[in-house]
């Protein structure tokens, strides 16, 4: 698979080194030259000294041979110009951003060309309330610009679902319930899976299923 990454920071670069460990072929644009020279890049990744928001520069890059842009520099302004270009002029079949200020995440849809945005601060939050919350879903994480949502809710004592199975349950039709983490362990659910108090359930639901699945596991 060949990735095009925009953006040599902290978090282009770890990202580059971690895909090219993994036998991908790695791109680096990246406009500052210091940046580059500084830079501790795997073996085998390419450089691109150029601003990722010039189509003729991408078009030099060869960035209509990529299957993947990630569009990471510190600047959503810079992510979401990358994030269309490479979808709109190069038809790139997926485009993944980096969300600085959660404030911009709304912008980063299809719109944009952005096919996955990545919200950190949004993430930890996520990830805290995940870790500390009981019988309040959770959205963990969201794709194809929101329309599947990853969601997590921990099971309290007198949650609906508890001593029921999963085919008791009733989870809609545009929803799935992935994985039940139980006593450390992940449970890969079956119909005839029972829900235990405390079992953390993860679910992928559509942006019209998601109260009805918070309903089920919740009550309310």
């Amino acid at each position: 698979m060949r990735v095009a990454i925009a953006g040599a920071g902290n978090v282009g670069l770890f990202i580059a080194n971690d895909l090219r460990g993994a036998g991908h072929e790695i791109q680096l644009i990246e406009q500052d030259p210091a940046v580059v020279e500084r830079a501790v890049a795997d073996e085998g990744i390419e450089w691109v000294v150029a601003d990722g928001c010039e189509v003729s520069s991408l078009r030099e890059a060869g960035m209509e041979r990529c299957d993947v842009v990630v569009a990471a520099t510190g600047d959503d302004e810079d992510n979401l110009v990358i994030s269309l270009l490479a979808k709109q002029e190069f038809a790139v079949p997926r485009v993944i951003a980096r969300v600085n200020h959660p404030k911009n995440e709304w912008m980063f849809n299809e719109n944009w060309g952005v096919d996955l945005s990545v919200s950190t601060p949004h993430l930890i939050t996520a990830l805290v309330e995940e870790a500390v919350t009981v019988g309040r879903l959770v959205r963990i994480l969201q794709f194809e610009g929101g329309q599947a949502r990853l969601v997590e809710v921990t099971l309290a004592d007198d949650s609906p679902v508890v001593d029921k199975s999963l085919k008791e349950v009733g989870v809609p039709r545009d929803a799935t319930v992935v994985a039940v983490v139980r006593a450390e362990h992940v449970v890969m659910p079956r119909g005839d899976t029972v829900f235990e108090a405390g079992d953390e359930v993860l679910a992928m639901v559509t942006p019209e299923s998601e109260e009805e699945v918070r309903r089920i596991l919740t009550g309310g």
